[in-house]
This record gives C-alpha cells, structure tokens and sequence, in this order.
C-alpha cells in the first residue's frame, strides 16, 4: 500500500510539476513578447545575409520568447515564405541554439524560495494595475514564479527515488552508457515538445541526487537532437528551402553532439574548470544542509554545472560551425534534392507556425496586406487600361488577380482571427481590427473592378460607342479614382497616419464629379446625343468609380487608426 502512495505521489508530482513548469515558461514567454513587441519587429528588421547578424538576431530572439523551438519554426516559416535564404536561416538556428541556454541558466540560479511571492505579486500586478506595462511585468512575474514551483514540486516527487535501488542502478547505467542517455534525452524531448521541459526533468533529478553530473551531460546532448524534430515536423508540407532549413538544425546539433562525444571526458573537465564547486558533491549532514540549502542527498552544485554545459557545447558548436554555414546549406541541399515550382496562387508571408508570437505574426500580416493592396492598385490601373484601349487580351490577367485577392482576403482574415485568439495586447488587437477592416474593403475595391471591365466587355459585345465627351468623362474620374487608391496604398507602405485629410478631400472630389457627370449624361439623354443602352452602362460605371472610392476612403480610415 505505501509502494502504490508512493508511486502516486511520484507520478502526480511529476505530471503536475512539468505541467506547472511549462505553463510557467508559457505565461513568462508571453508577457515578454508584449513588453518587447516592437523590439521583437526591429530585431528581425535587422536581418542581412551577414552569418554574425543572424546569429546575433537568433540568440536576441529566442532570448525573448524563450524558446528555441519557436523560432526555429518561425524561421522555417519565413524561409517557406520566401522573407529569408536558406544560409542566412542557418545563421539564425545556429543563434537560437545559444539563446535557448538562457533557460537553463535561469533555472540553475537557486530563487526556488521566491517562487510562491513571484506568484503572489504577478497576479496582483496582472489583476490590479491598470497600467498595461505593470501588468505585462506581472505576467512574467507569474510566470517566472509558476516555472520554479513546477521545478520544486517535480524535485520533491523525485526525492523518494533517492532510496530506490532500482532508480539508481538505472540512472548508473544512463552515467555509463553515454549513447543510452542521449537517446534517452532525444525521446523525452520529441514527446514533449519542449527542450526546456526536458531541462526541468533533468535538473530536477540532478539536484535531488539521483543522476550524476556524466548522466545528465548525457541527457542534455540528446536533448539538443530532439529539440530538432519540432522543426522538421513544422518543416512537413513546405517547399524545400524551409525542409532544407530543418535539416540543417537537425545535422548541425547532431553532429555537434557526435564531435562532443568523442572529445566527452575532456570537454566535463573544461566545464568543471570554469564552475565552481563540485558537481557531484551530495549534501550529507544537517550543518550542510543549514548552510547550503534543500535536503540530504541533493548535489547543491550540478545545476550549474549542467546549465554551464548545456551553454558551452552551444557555443562552441556555433564557433565551430559558423564559418561552415555555406557548407551546411550545401549538404541539406544534397540530401533534399529537387526545385519548387512556382505557384501563383499562394501566401507569401503569412505562415501559421509563427501564431504563437504575436509580434512577428502581426507583421507577417502588414507585409500580405500590403501585397493585397499592391495587387488591387494594379487590378486598378490595368481595368482602367482596358476601358481605354479595349484589349481583351487584358481580361485573363485581370480575372487572374481578382480570384487572388478574394483568396487573400480569405487566409488574412482566416489569419488574423487565430491571432485575435492568442493572448495579445490591446495595441495588437486594434491593429488586427483595422487590418481586418483594410482586407474587406480592398476586396471590394476589386469587386468593383471586375464589374467595371464586364461593363466594358458588355458595351463591346452590344457595340456601343461612347461619345468623346463621355470617354473624356471617364477618362477624367478614372484618373482621380487611380490617384486616390495610388495615395493611400502609399501611405500604407509609408505607415503615414497623416494623410486622413488628402483621403478626405479626394472622396469628396469623386463624389461630387460623380454628381456632376450623372447630371451631364442626364441633359445628353434629354437632348438625345445618347442613347439609353449606352446611358444605362456609363451610369453603372460612374456608380462604381463612385463605389471604389467609397471603400479607399474605409481603407484609408483603417490605415490611419480611424477603424
């Protein structure tokens, strides 16, 4: 009966201990990413082909999010979505793998005492302030408190296992079987999805005495193989620059863990050198106990001998692997072999993967809106050509573009609902709002243009002939409609909020030349200079001129905060 207590209690704390842990890094991440929100787009904006910035903008941002799974899978996003080489994602990955150490630094730090006060003040300052940086503050305080419970209630559950024989012949055998413990590692990790979560369990069992300082080195390595198949999973369905980008994390850690298996006494001996301490050192007396604190039979030193290791081997494996980034870019190319084809209609910046990082999702939504707005001024200036020159070799490329931009309009939306559902700040959630309000009336605005050029397909299948005063007519309201789409698709590019005003005078200039022109057809119909099938087509026309610059001036309030 105590056996199965026993096993309960070493099965619940375990579970609710991880649970704990990674809800902690969760909240933490979280409440980082929206104090660093704009930091976060300014950091990627800094991305060149130069190997040392994107290494330097790897470690940046997984020190921000906290996660090196997550930004390896943003990057194999935005290799997917053409925003970055294959060469300069191996920069950033090679960066990742440093930042993600930051974790296990954190963690070996001994503040496990201050975990319940974190707690305690991070959700009276997420609950109670009304200042949204205090409250951000408080989130990360929460989660910085809820990440060291965890740790502690998993080192609790494992404290029985110090008596269990069993255990220890098990995690002798991890000690002296380094290839065991690295597969072990990689296992844990690739079920959990988490290195820093595999990190925790190995900390945990470490400080509580029941692995050895060679164990854990040993779990650690496989971690970094198993952190990789998050990436090469994300990487599944996309073209081949991004699987190439997953590969290349995968051959780099595991080839950095094969070198650092060879070399393995030597490089426990270099981390012992520059640690203080003793890692194996098992607090024995009560003395001990008093002044270094936790309980008879925990090693006081190895957390951070383990975070030290867990760092160098990362280091050392980016040195080493820096100037070969060309190679490795190389050798993923020789193993995924083949070329993409080019699709027409597809996303180019928007990617799924990177929803769980507001910041960077928000801007992927910019650059596909832009590129939607792109596409309508086009969709514009070449329905304005056609009713022109009546080139009906035109139609196919304007129907072309029409389908895109309802497809757009659809995986924007799509996209920006996700992002609404994520845990955002206020700012973000205007901003995903008014983009919402941009695609809609963008769409419209092409709307608009196919029953334009069907207008004008129709008046020549009929073989009607408009006056020259009515083409000057139209000549004169389709120039002032392609101006004004022209100002605001600018201002969106510019991120200029100060060209409300110009939008305004330019709606009113359309709709009072509309007025005017409707009233010049009416007197043309009474003094019979037209006739009526061809009065019925230039007044539908003028209606959607009218109605294109109805949804600019939406778009225009959209782009200036105003919706």
């Amino acid at each position: 009966m105590l056996q199965v207590l026993m096993n309960q209690q070493l099965i619940f704390g375990v579970l609710g201990g991880l649970g704990l842990f990674l809800f902690g890094m969760k909240i933490m991440s979280e409440g980082l990413q929206k104090i660093a929100g704009s930091r976060m787009r300014k950091i990627l904006g800094a991305l060149t082909n130069n190997r040392f910035v994107g290494t330097l903008v790897g470690v940046a941002v997984t020190m921000i999010i906290q996660s090196s799974s997550a930004t390896t899978v943003m990057v194999v996003g935005f290799v997917n979505a053409g925003l970055m080489s294959l060469v300069q994602a191996i920069g950033v990955i090679l960066g990742a793998n440093i930042g993600t150490t930051v974790t296990a630094q954190l963690i070996a730090f001994k503040v496990t005492k201050y975990a319940l006060p974190a707690i305690g003040i991070g959700v009276g300052f997420k609950l109670f302030s009304k200042n949204k940086k205090w409250s951000y503050i408080g989130e990360i305080l929460l989660g910085f408190g809820l990440l060291f419970f965890g740790l502690t209630v998993m080192k609790n559950a494992f404290d029985p296992l110090k008596t269990s024989e069993e255990f220890r012949q098990l995690f002798m055998l991890v000690g002296d079987n380094h290839l065991l413990g690295i597969l072990i590692g990689a296992v844990l990790t690739m079920i959990v999805q988490s290195s820093s979560a595999t990190i925790g369990i190995t900390l945990a069992l470490a400080t509580s005495g029941i692995l050895s300082f060679e164990a854990s080195i040993a779990l650690i390595l496989g971690e970094n193989i198993g952190t990789t198949i998050t990436a090469n999973l994300a990487a599944i369905g996309t073209n081949l620059a991004a699987r190439r980008t997953a590969l290349a994390h995968f051959l780099f850690n595991s080839i950095g863990v094969c070198y650092m298996l060879v070399f393995f006494p030597y490089f426990l001996q270099f981390v012992s050198s520059i640690t203080p301490g003793d890692a194996d050192f098992v607090i024995q007396t009560q003395d001990q106990v008093a002044r270094m604190g936790g309980s008879i039979g925990d090693k006081p030193f190895i957390a951070r001998h383990i975070a030290n290791t867990h760092t160098m081997f990362n280091i050392i494996n980016t040195i080493i692997f820096l100037p070969l980034v060309g190679l490795l870019a190389k050798l993923s190319t020789l193993v995924i072999r083949g070329s993409d084809e080019e699709v027409e209609f597809h996303l180019k910046y928007l990617d799924n993967r990177v929803l769980n990082t507001p910041p960077i999702a928000l801007a992927q939504a910019r650059s596909e809106t832009r590129r939607m707005a792109r596409i309508a001024q086009e969709m514009v200036i070449d329905t304005l050509d056609f009713l022109q020159d009546n080139n009906l070799k035109r139609i196919p490329g304007l129907e072309k573009k029409e389908d895109l931009t309802d497809v757009l309009q659809k995986e924007i939306t799509d996209f920006l609902v996700a992002l609404s559902q994520q845990s955002i700040t206020e700012e973000t959630s205007k901003e995903v709002a008014s983009m919402m309000h941009m695609v809609n009336d963008i769409e419209r605005v092409g709307d608009h243009c196919e029953n334009l050029w069907t207008l004008s397909q129709r008046k020549l299948d009929q073989k009607i002939v408009f006056s020259d005063v009515a083409l000057n007519e139209i000549a004169e309201i389709s120039e002032l409609t392609r101006n004004f789409l022209a100002v605001i698709v600018n201002a969106l590019e510019e991120k200029n909020t100060g060209v409300f005003d110009e939008a305004h005078r330019l709606e009113d200039a359309i709709d009072d030349l509309e007025e005017k022109l409707r009233n010049n057809h009416i007197r043309r119909l009474n003094t019979g200079e037209c006739t009526v099938n061809s009065g019925l087509i230039f007044i539908d026309m003028l209606h959607n001129f009218e109605k294109i610059g109805d949804h600019t001036y939406n778009f225009a309030k959209a782009v200036v905060g105003k919706k």
